[in-house]
C-alpha cells in the first residue's frame, strides 16, 4: 500500500505536466544531432532547484528518457544518430525510410522505446539493490571484453566485407586514442595540434561520419531524399503494433540486455543497442534482411537503449556510481537537494525515490502519444521538404550540433574532416559503422585492457587476468560465437567471394596501401611513448597492417575489376561545391561569426541543391526561410542554452 501512495504522488497534475513537458523537450532535443541528453539535463538542472526534490527529479528523468528516444528520429530520417545510443538504429531505420516506410519505422521505434523504458523502470523499482551488485562484479577485464563483444557486431554488419569492417573498426579504435592517454598520460597522434590534446569528441565524430556522406550524396541527383509512400487501408501504427506483438520476445530480450548493460558504469545505450542488435540478428530466421530495413533491428536497438535509462539509475541511486553522463548530472542534482545516495536511500528517503521512479515510468508511457504525434509530422515534413531547403537545413544542424557540444569551432572542423573521409572510404567498400563502433568503444576497451595488463603484470599472471575470470570467459564465448556465426552463414551463401569479385581492384589496392602507410607513420610516432601509452594503440596498428595484408592478398587473387569511374568515386560538381562550402564554413566561423557564416553557407548550399531553373519568388521565399532558421537557432543557442557563440565581423 505504501508503494501505491507514492504512485498517487507521482500522478499529481504538477508532476504529470512536468513529465509531459520533459518528454517533449527531450524528444525534440534528442532528435537534433549534437544536442544530447547530457546537454539538455545539464542546462535545465538549475531550474529544478526551485521545485520539490521529487518533481525536479521527474522532469530531469523525463528529459533524459525523451532525449534517448528522440535520437531515433534523426537516425531514421537522415541517417544520423541524434544521440550515440541510436547508432544501431540507423542500420535498419534509414533503409526503411528510403523504402517509404519511415512512418512505420518511427512507430516501431516508439513502441520499442516505451517497452524498453518500462522494463528498465520496473527493474529499477523492484530489483535495484540486488542488480546493483552486478556492477560491482565487473572489473577492468570484463569491461575490456564487453567492448570487444560490442565490436563483434562488425561481423554481422560487414558480411561479404568482414576484413574491411575490421580495418574500419581499427581505424575507429586509433581515433579514440588521439590526445592524452587514458592511462599513462602520454600525448598521442596530435601532430603538435593543441586542440587535439582533448581527443576527438565522439558526438562530433558520429555526426560527421554519418551525416556528411548523406549531405554530399543528397546533392548528387534530383531524386527525392525519401519516398513518401502510404499503404492504402493500412495504418502504420496498426502495422507497428502487429509487428511488435509478433516480435515480443525480441523486445523483451533486448530490454533485459539494455537493463543489464545500463547497470554497468560507463557502458551506456550505445553498447546496449549494439549488443541487442547482434543478438537479434544472430537469433533471427531472416538475418540476411538486417541492414536492409529489418523491423527486428529497430525493435532490438530502441528497446535496449531506452532500457538503459532505468538500468543506469540502479548504480546511481544504490551505489552513488553514475552509469552515464546524464546520470552523473542527476546525481549532482540529488546531492544539491540534500539526498544522500546509498543502500539506505530506499528506506530513509523512500518517498522521494519511489515518487521519482513512478514519475519516470509515467514519462516513459507518455512517450507513446508524444512520439507517435511528433513522428507522424516529422516524417511527413522531412519527406515533403524540397532538397533546396532540406540539404542546407541538415548541413546547418550538423555544424551547429557539433559546435554546441563544447562551444568549440575545432569540433566542427573535425566533424567535417571525418565526414569527408567517411564519404571517400564508403566508395571503396569501407562502411562508416565499424569506424564509429571502434571510436565509441575505444576508450572503454583501452582503459580495461591497460588496467588489466597492469594488474596482471604486477601479480605475474597477465593471461589469467584476461582469460581466467568466469564473467570474462562467458563474454569471450559470446563474442567468439557472435563473430563466427555470421561468417559461417556468409560462407554457406558464398557472399564472401561475390563481394570480392565486385571490388574495384586498382582503387581499393591504392586505398589499402595508403592505410598501411598511415599505420606505419603512426607506429613511428610511438617511439618516445611509455609502455602504458603505447601498448594498446601499437597492438591495434599491427592488427591494421595484418588485416590490410590479408585484404591485399584477396584483391591480388581477384580476376574481375570494376572500372574506376563506374564506382562514382569522383564527386560531381555539386558535391564538390557542397564540400568546399562546408569546409570554408568551419574554417571561417570564428572570423566571420557564427550567424553571418551560417547565413552565407546556408544560402550557398541552398543554391547548390536547387535543380530547378531559378525563379525570383521561390528564391526570395527560401532565403527568408534560411534567415528565420539561422536566427532562431542562433537565439536558442545564445539566449536559452547560454552557449558562447563566435563573434565575428558584424555580430
Amino acid at each position: 500500500m505504501e508503494l501505491l501512495s507514492y504512485l498517487v504522488e507521482a500522478l499529481t497534475p504538477l508532476n504529470m505536466m512536468l513529465a509531459l513537458v520533459g518528454v517533449i523537450a527531450g524528444t525534440v532535443i534528442g532528435a537534433m544531432p549534437g544536442l544530447s541528453a547530457t546537454m539538455a539535463v545539464a542546462v535545465l538542472v538549475p531550474f529544478t532547484y526551485v521545485m520539490g526534490p521529487a518533481s525536479g527529479l521527474i522532469v530531469l528523468g523525463a528529459i533524459y528518457t525523451g532525449a534517448i528516444y528522440g535520437g531515433a528520429f534523426a537516425a531514421i530520417l537522415v541517417n544520423t544518430p541524434g544521440t550515440p545510443s541510436a547508432i544501431a538504429t540507423t542500420f535498419d531505420g534509414y533503409p526503411m525510410a528510403k523504402q517509404g516506410k519511415g512512418a512505420l519505422a518511427i512507430s516501431l521505434a516508439t513502441l520499442a522505446s516505451v517497452g524498453g523504458g518500462v522494463v528498465g523502470g520496473i527493474a529499477l523499482l523492484l530489483l535495484a539493490p540486488p542488480l546493483a551488485e552486478v556492477a560491482l562484479a565487473f572489473g577492468p577485464a570484463e569491461y575490456f571484453w564487453m567492448a570487444v563483444f560490442g565490436l563483434t557486431l562488425i561481423s554481422a554488419l560487414s558480411i561479404g566485407n568482414t576484413v574491411k569492417g575490421l580495418i574500419g573498426a581499427c581505424i575507429g579504435l586509433i581515433l579514440s586514442t588521439v590526445g592524452v592517454a587514458v592511462v599513462g598520460g602520454d600525448v598521442r597522434f596530435t601532430f603538435d595540434q593543441v586542440p587535439l590534446l582533448g581527443g576527438i569528441d565522439i558526438t562530433s565524430a558520429i555526426i560527421g561520419l554519418y551525416c556528411m556522406p548523406v549531405i554530399i550524396d543528397l546533392v548528387a541527383s534530383k531524386t527525392p531524399h525519401l519516398n513518401f509512400a502510404k499503404v492504402e487501408g493500412e495504418s502504420s501504427l496498426k502495422t507497428a503494433f502487429a509487428l511488435a506483438a509478433k516480435r515480443k520476445f525480441n523486445l523483451l530480450r533486448s530490454s533485459i540486455i539494455g537493463t543489464v548493460v545500463g547497470i554497468l558504469p560507463g557502458a551506456g545505450g550505445s553498447i546496449a543497442g549494439l549488443v541487442a542488435y547482434t543478438e537479434a540478428r544472430r537469433s533471427s530466421k531472416e538475418s540476411d534482411q538486417f541492414g536492409q530495413g529489418a523491423p527486428d533491428g529497430i525493435i532490438a536497438t530502441e528497446s535496449a537503449n531506452n532500457a538503459t535509462v532505468g538500468g543506469g539509475f540502479i548504480p546511481t541511486l544504490v551505489l552513488g556510481i553514475p552509469g552515464t553522463p546524464p546520470d552523473a548530472i542527476i546525481l549532482g542534482a540529488l546531492l544539491v537537494q540534500g539526498i544522500k545516495t546509498g543502500p539506505t536511500l530506499f528506506t530513509e528517503q523512500g518517498s522521494i525515490v519511489y515518487t521519482f521512479i513512478y514519475g519516470l515510468l509515467i514519462a516513459t508511457l507518455l512517450m507513446l502519444p508524444v512520439g507517435l504525434v511528433l513522428g507522424k509530422y516529422a516524417y511527413k515534413s522531412i519527406a515533403k521538404t524540397p532538397k533546396q531547403l532540406l540539404v542546407p537545413t541538415v548541413a546547418f544542424l550538423t555544424v551547429i550540433g557539433s559546435y554546441a557540444i563544447h562551444s568549440n569551432p575545432h569540433d566542427t572542423f573535425v566533424m567535417f574532416a571525418l565526414g569527408v573521409l567517411a564519404w571517400v572510404l564508403s566508395k571503396f567498400g569501407f562502411s562508416a559503422s565499424p569506424i564509429v563502433l571502434g571510436l565509441v568503444l575505444g576508450k572503454i576497451a583501452e582503459q580495461g585492457f591497460v588496467q588489466t595488463y597492469l594488474i596482471g603484470s604486477a601479480q605475474g599472471r597477465v593471461l589469467e587476468m584476461f582469460f581466467g575470470r568466469p564473467i570474462s570467459i562467458g563474454i569471450i564465448i559470446c563474442a567468439v560465437f557472435a563473430l563466427i556465426y555470421p561468417l559461417w552463414m556468409a560462407r554457406r551463401r558464398k557472399s564472401q567471394e561475390q563481394a570480392v569479385a565486385q571490388d574495384n581492384k586498382p582503387a581499393t589496392l591504392m586505398v589499402t596501401l595508403l592505410i598501411m602507410a598511415g599505420s606505419g607513420i603512426l607506429l613511428s610516432q610511438m617511439d618516445g611513448m611509455s609502455k602504458l601509452g603505447a601498448v594498446f594503440p601499437s597492438y591495434i596498428l599491427y592488427a591494421v597492417l595484418a588485416l590490410s595484408g590479408v585484404l591485399l592478398i584477396r584483391l591480388l587473387r581477384t580476376k574481375h575489376s570494376t572500372p574506376f569511374l563506374q564506382l562514382g568515386v569522383l564527386p560531381t560538381a555539386r558535391q564538390s561545391a557542397v564540400v568546399v562550402t562546408i569546409g570554408l564554413w568551419t574554417l571561417f566561423m570564428s572570423t566571420l561569426g557564427f550567424a553571418l557564416s551560417s547565413l552565407l553557407a546556408f544560402t550557398s548550399i541552398m543554391l547548390i541543391a536547387n535543380f530547378d531553373k531559378p525563379k525570383l519568388v521561390p528564391m526570395l521565399r527560401n532565403v527568408s526561410v534560411s534567415v528565420v532558421i539561422v536566427a532562431a537557432f542562433y537565439l536558442l543557442m545564445k539566449e536559452v542554452l547560454l552557449l558562447r557563440m563566435p563573434a565575428g565581423i558584424l555580430f
